[in-house]
Formats: C-alpha cells, structure tokens, sequence
C-alpha cells in the first residue's frame, strides 16, 4: 500500500511538472485562448457629441457628492487644510476583463464596478484636488494587448476616440487660467500618451501641464516623448513634465511585459522594439536613481472585506532599474492582497504602493507651475 501511494505521489509530481512545462512552453497561446476575443471587430459610431455633458458618462467629476469614488481616502489619513485649485483629468487602466466583445459596453456591469475600485485606489492620491474628472469610455478588452491581431489596434483606437472626447469636454468646463494635471494607468496611460501627442503638443494646453503621471504603460523615450511635447520629470519640484514607471519585485522576469511593449509602434509610427523607455522613480521625482524604504511617505493596504484601506509608511523602497523598469525588492511583507501578477509584476499596486509619495509630488509640481508669459 506504502509503495503504491508513493507511485502516485511520483505521477502527480510528474504531471505539475508537465503543466508547468506546459504553461512554460505555450504561455502566449494559452494566453490567447482564454483572453483574447476571438470574434470580429464591431465599428460603432462616434459618442453624440454631448455624450460627456451627462454625469452618468464620468465615474468621477465635481458636483456627483459621496458617490465620487476619487475623493477616498485611507483610514486614519490626516489631510492638511489647503485644497490644490488645480483640475485633474484621470484614465482608468482595463476593467473588462471578458472577451465577449473587444471593446466594453459603458454599460457592463462589472467592469463599472472594478473601473470604480480603480478610481478609488489610484485617484485618490490626487485628491489634494476636488476638481477629479474621471471618464468612463468604451475600452478595449484586456487581451487587445496580448495579441499581434490587428482588431486590438481597431479596439484601442475607439477607445482613445471616446478618452479624446471626454478630455474635450474637460477643456471646455474646467477653468482656462489654471494649470492641469494628467493621471492615468496601464490602458490610461497608453491613451494619455497618444492624446499629450495629438491635442496638447505644440498647442497653448501645452503650457498648462503641471505633471502627467503615465504609469503602468512603458513611454519610449526615442518614440514617444519627442512627439509629446513635455521632458520627463528630471527634478523633484519642476513642472510641465512627464512621469512613467513599472513595478516589479525581485527576483523579476520582465519579459511579458517587454513582449506587450514591443506589440505597439510608437508615437513615431516606428517600432519600439529594443528601445529605452521612461522611469522616474515615484520616491524621489526624479528620473532614475533610488530611494530606501524610509522614503515612502505612505503605502495603500487595502482592506477588501471593508472597502477601505491604510498607510503603511517606510515599507517598500524603490529604485529605476538600467533596464527601465522600477524595482522594490523582495516582495514587500504587507497584505495588499492577491493582485501580483507573474514574473513579481506589480503591476496593479504601481500607484497604491507610492500613494503617499504622488500627493505629495503633485503638491510640488503644482507649486512649481506658472503661467506661460
């Protein structure tokens, strides 16, 4: 009997390794298969033009009260008295998680419900600012970056066109003799890197850019930023600038993450393939270089059960890796929750974990802005 639970033990050993083997060799089909839509591309027409004059079109905007899921904040979390008169035009990174359609219905119910959990956690840092706009568009399904097919190309541009149209409206409602700050995460990023290039680049809006926080989507620094019109943040208290980064633990494999990258041309309509992308390191404001643990000013510890959260300072340390990437270390020893992704991506917490550290950057590069003369 001992001898025939030890044969059993040494196949189901056997087979894990398969798996994994498996999973190894055939992760970017298996990938394809369970996320990637695999039916054809529905064009839909352009929002009615005043689509965004509607409050349902915005998770978040002045004037929706307790329901504005930006103006969270963590338990316990002592605010000084001095709101920011600056306005802040935030994008939600991929909610739709389905691959019944490539682009999700404004409607669908459960990536609404995650889209606004994403509001509340990576917003919030920037709520110094009641002025928070928040759109909700029609993305594009999480597996339009996890494939070559030229229907997530088709399922991102009528993504950006929706973002497009809501920054307009954000344009037209907002103050013109104030500065603007511009969030955005993963998908987020990725639109407001296209938008920076097509409708503030060269133009009067340009001027008004006190920061954009692109994280979580890598920005070419040959293909990317010389179409963006902005420099990347270089000081900690200097305006008009740009801010990218991707979060990894160690040991990392970064290499997921490259092969999504290199999908997408750049902003030049050129391959990024091989090229240097962007890292300024949220700890210091600065591009490149490191900072201790004792730097963080305040990690977000979600508490899921309760919808809430905490602080919890001088835990995760950050450095801008030669590679592009920003690394913290071994994973930090906090319960944040079961969002890591493979390869030690901490990809989901590049905001929560320096939530802190961004209220405080934007206080200085708002600060730091003035008018162009």
């Amino acid at each position: 009997m001992a001898r025939k639970f030890l044969y059993i033990v040494a196949g189901l050993v056997v087979l894990v390794l398969a798996v994994l083997l498996a999973l190894r060799l055939f992760a970017d089909e298996l990938t394809e298969l369970t996320m990637v839509p695999d039916g054809e591309f529905e064009a839909q027409p352009a929002l009615e033009a005043n689509s965004y004059h509607d409050p349902k079109m915005w998770i978040a905007r002045p004037g929706l009260g307790a329901g504005d899921p930006s103006q969270w904040q963590p338990e316990g979390f002592e605010e000084d008295a001095d709101a920011l008169a600056v306005p802040v035009f935030f994008v939600h990174p991929t909610s739709y998680l389905d691959k019944a359609f490539w682009n999700a219905p404004v409607d669908e119910p459960e990536s609404r419900t995650r889209a606004e959990m994403f509001v509340r956690g990576m917003a919030s840092p920037f709520n110094k600012s009641v002025d928070i706009w928040a759109p909700r568009y029609r993305q594009a399904a999480v597996g339009a970056f996890l494939t070559e097919k030229p229907e997530a190309d088709q399922a991102l541009d009528l993504a950006y066109k929706d973002v497009a149209q809501a920054f307009d409206f954000f344009i037209e409602t907002v103050a013109r003799d104030k500065p603007i700050v511009l969030a955005g995460h993963s998908q987020g990023s990725f639109h407001l890197r296209r938008l920076i290039a097509e409708k503030i680049a060269g133009t009067p809006l340009q001027d008004r850019v006190a920061v954009a926080y692109l994280a979580g989507w890598p920005i070419s620094l040959v293909h990317d930023l010389p179409k963006m019109g902005l420099p990347p943040c270089t000081a900690p208290d200097q305006a008009g600038c740009i801010a990218s980064w991707q979060t990894f633990a160690e040991p990392a494999d970064t290499a997921m993450v490259i092969k999504g990258y290199e999908r997408k041309l750049g902003l030049d309509g050129q391959s990024v393939a091989g090229s240097a992308f962007l890292c300024v390191n949220p700890l210091t404001g600065t591009e490149g270089g490191e900072a201790p643990a004792s730097a963080n000013l305040g990690t977000l510890v979600p508490d899921w059960e309760n919808d809430s959260g905490t602080l919890a300072r001088g835990v995760v340390p950050a450095r801008c890796g030669e590679d592009g990437f920003l690394y913290i270390g071994a994973p930090p020893t906090l319960e944040l929750g079961p969002y890591a992704l493979p390869g030690n991506n901490y990809h989901v917490y590049d905001m929560t974990m320096f939530w802190a550290n961004l209220r405080e950057d934007m206080k200085r590069r708002v600060a730091a802005w003035k008018p162009a003369e």
